[in-house]
């Protein structure tokens, strides 16, 4: 453990340019950083010779290992990718040239060799750098990306301003294949092939089911295939054959079927062609001896391109290679043994519901999962171990996941939809158009609601109450703690309609569970403290925080009313209107944006009522997108910790006490 591995690297086919043997990983002797040190940008990269690069990207592994170890972040897809991320460097000039990143979690050797090798230890902290491509950061970002399946779109886009511009730049799409799956990747792609201008997208294949392909055979054709020789005869004997008479279409034809019949006997391509794309490949990511020429002629092509490459994830790191799912978006660990450093917590709430379905699924055979691409992440691996032909796993398609489930539904079965909340938010229409609107009993346990620490802003999940609340049909609720999780997961289950049950990222609180889920009843909330000072209406995780500060505020002799509302739709109109009538001011307390959220549905409703003169006070996420940084402190920056829920009653109280007193 701790070292590159040989029999790995070997069972993989993979062929390297440089001496196995230097390949290898040495935590205790530190971080080697001679050639790494000389780069501050990508100018000082071409002033390293190609013969060096097997060393410097050993380098850079052992910095991103280190680092990664103590972070946590998206070690094995960066690992995998050193290589072709010096190549792409090396040959291009950027930033005038694009390298537009899909995902861009992969993107961490780009950022040490474009400047950032000095901040690179802050990745993912509070304040430092993000661990996704910003503009905001550097000008060698070219796109901001946190969800996959954007690249493509966002690239063609670039190809479309150049050629309004009357620019000379390249654009180059690095895609991972697990993108492949998202409907907008292949959106992208024919819309790029049918514009037929130059234009290279890069598939960054680490899955080794093609791996007969790779080699020096396969990379010599590549190059004879893209190398200007070849593609300066092509075109030239086709123009010959143009000008004669009768029979030079029909060779032309024939000369074009033999090269299609000769690649298609050893090429995988024949999607890409049919796109319109010219496909290459597919070739070694590790090896600089295939990548760097046949890169180099990749890029002086015509037309649209898709070259594809083949690399290892986790590459470097034994751990990694041997566990890519675990350490795709990993905690911090051992970087001797890639052990995870566990912290105390109880169970996640992932996990509870994992739980609740799988007992449910046992008495229901109507009862399946979907996720995207999220089987681990969700939790739901356990369910899948249970029921492994009612787990479906889309790929990263949100859109076709929710319609999906719409039509199971349709035909009696009862769908859940297992989704992080931010993910979610991809397949807005469908969960309108395709459940809401036909009222169908789809069930979307929303994971990731609230904010999710240091993934940062396309991560968050703080939309959600937001963008689900005002569609006719849907019923949006969040639990307090784990115990009314699976209270609320059964009340999905069993509701006539559509449902939403969103929890937070991380361990629940620890309370003890029901011995059976007892499906909660519909809009009713539960007032857990009764005063006549202070009303405080919280939902979710907010709710142990405002109990906490009713407690601070009762310290002080005021008199507070907690309630945990449960549901931000429907909401309990009854409970919040005789709340609201015995207390002088009220909070609402959400973990997720004010505008348009749980707070905005108590105004609505005080409106309706006619309550003008009670003076309220929304407590949740600004207007702004919301940075990186661990829960706890972003929650206290945002005054959702018991002190600054108390702070804000505590201010809200004594201005109405002082207004009183001067009447």
């Amino acid at each position: 453990m701790g070292k590159f591995s040989l029999r790995a690297i070997k069972a993989q086919k993979l062929s390297p340019l440089f001496p196995l043997q230097k390949f290898k990983y040495i935590p205790e002797k530190g971080c080697r950083m001679s050639l790494l040190k000389r780069i501050e940008s990508p100018i000082d990269l071409k002033k390293i010779s190609p013969e060096q690069f097997p060393e410097l990207c050993q380098e850079i592994r052992e910095l991103i290992i280190e680092v990664i170890s103590g972070v946590g972040g998206h070690l094995a897809s960066n690992l995998g990718v050193v290589e072709l991320t010096v190549a792409l460097h090396y040959l291009l000039n950027t930033p005038q040239d694009k390298i537009i990143w899909d995902t861009s979690n992969q993107a961490y050797t780009h950022k040490l060799l474009t400047g950032r090798r000095e901040q690179f230890h802050t990745l993912r902290q509070f304040g430092g750098m993000s661990g996704f491509c910003k503009r905001e950061e550097s000008v060698y970002d070219t796109f901001n990306a946190g969800h996959a399946g954007t690249g493509v779109s966002a690239a063609v886009g670039f190809v479309e301003a150049r050629e309004q511009l009357e620019g000379t730049q390249k654009v180059v799409c690095v895609l991972g294949d697990g993108a492949l799956t998202s409907g907008m990747t292949l959106e992208g792609l024919q819309h790029a092939g049918d514009m037929g201008r130059d234009f290279v997208v890069i598939l960054n294949d680490n899955q080794m089911s093609i791996s007969r392909n790779v080699g020096a055979i396969s990379a010599y054709l590549n190059r004879t295939f893209t190398g200007e020789f070849y593609t300066r005869f092509r075109e030239e004997t086709s123009q010959l054959l143009d000008t004669i008479p009768q029979i030079g279409e029909p060779v032309k034809r024939m000369a074009l079927r033999a090269e299609e019949l000769a690649k298609g006997f050893l090429l995988p391509g024949l999607l890409f062609e049919e796109l319109g794309f010219r496909y290459v490949g597919p070739i070694d990511g590790h090896n600089f001896e295939h990548l760097l020429p046949t890169l180099e002629n990749v890029l002086k092509l015509k037309g649209p391109t898709l070259l594809h490459v083949i690399t290892k994830k986790g590459l470097g790191f034994e751990p990694a290679m041997n566990n890519p799912v675990w350490f795709h978006a990993c905690s911090p660990f051992d970087k001797t043994t890639g052990a995870p450093i566990k912290k105390a917590g109880h169970q996640s709430y992932s996990s509870i519901a994992a739980n609740t379905l799988i007992r449910q699924a046992r008495k229901d055979k109507r009862v399946v999962v979907i996720t995207a691409a999220m089987c681990e992440g969700t939790g739901m691996a356990e369910f899948q171990k249970v029921f492994p032909t009612r787990l479906i796993d889309v790929g990263i398609a949100e859109q076709h996941a929710v319609t999906y489930a719409a039509g199971l539904a349709a035909e009696n079965m009862r769908p859940v939809i297992c989704m992080y909340s931010t993910f979610l938010q991809r397949a807005y229409d469908q969960v309108v158009h395709d459940v809401a609107t036909q009222n169908l009993p789809v069930t979307f346990c929303i994971d990731r609601g609230g904010l999710v620490a240091e993934d940062g802003t396309t991560h968050h999940g703080a939309f959600d109450f937001a963008y689900l609340r005002h569609m006719p049909n849907m019923v949006v609720m969040a639990p307090k703690d784990e115990n009314e999780l699976q209270h609320m997961v059964q009340a999905g289950l069993v509701h006539d309609g559509p449902t939403a049950v969103r929890y937070p990222r991380g361990s629940s609180l620890g309370v003890a569970l029901d011995s059976e889920p007892i499906p909660l009843e519909i809009g009713q909330g539960e007032l857990l403290v009764e005063g006549q000072d202070v009303g405080i209406l919280a939902i979710g995780v907010t709710v142990s925080e405002a109990m906490k500060a009713a407690e601070q505020l009762k310290n002080e002799g005021i008199s507070v009313s907690v309630v945990n509302a449960r549901f931000v739709k429907p909401l309990d109109k009854d409970l919040i209107r005789e709340v609201a009538k015995n207390v002088k001011c009220l909070i609402t307390v959400e973990e997720g944006c004010r505008m348009g959220g749980f707070g905005s549905a108590v105004l609505e409703f005080l409106s309706e009522e006619e309550c003008w003169d009670l003076p309220t006070k929304v407590l949740g996420l600004p207007d702004w997108y919301i940075e990186q940084g661990p829960q706890e402190l972003l929650r206290e920056k945002y005054g959702l910790t018991a002190d600054g829920i108390y702070d804000q009653a505590k201010a809200l109280y004594d201005r109405v006490s002082l207004q009183a007193i001067l009447r």
